[in-house]
């Protein structure tokens, strides 16, 4: 099994920004791609962003493109997501999910998920 714990989510104003973390435990976690999701308020999950198993190779949706960074480091089992130039539209929760297949934006393809951090942006 695969454990994953989100952290460093919280309330910022618009234009702020905020490093959110994914510790992962259990099996390798270097075997892993990880992706990071939101489901904002009456909305259905979406993807965010993804990261391959060697950190070489990121994916973004369209709408973060230069604001958002994700990065890990499988020395430490985490993986973060900075989050820049927030938007009121930011405000979701975010997920990290891990998974081994190649179709990096599809949620079904992910095996084990965290349990969500909050992210609100607001003046």
């Amino acid at each position: 099994q695969v454990q994953l714990v989100e952290s460093g989510g919280g309330l910022v104003q618009p234009g702020g920004s905020l490093r959110l973390s994914c510790a992962v435990s259990g099996r390798t976690f270097s075997r892993y791609t990880m992706g990071w999701f939101r489901q904002a308020p009456g909305k259905e999950r979406e993807f965010v962003a993804a990261i391959n198993w060697s950190g070489d190779r990121t994916y973004y949706q369209d709408s973060v493109k230069g604001r958002f960074t994700i990065s890990r480091d499988n020395a430490k089992n985490t993986v973060y997501l900075q989050i820049s130039s927030l938007k009121p539209e930011d405000t979701a929760v975010y997920y990290c999910a891990a998974t081994q297949s190649l179709y990096y934006g599809t949620q079904s393809r992910y095996s084990y998920w965290g349990q969500g951090t909050q992210v609100t942006v607001s003046s």
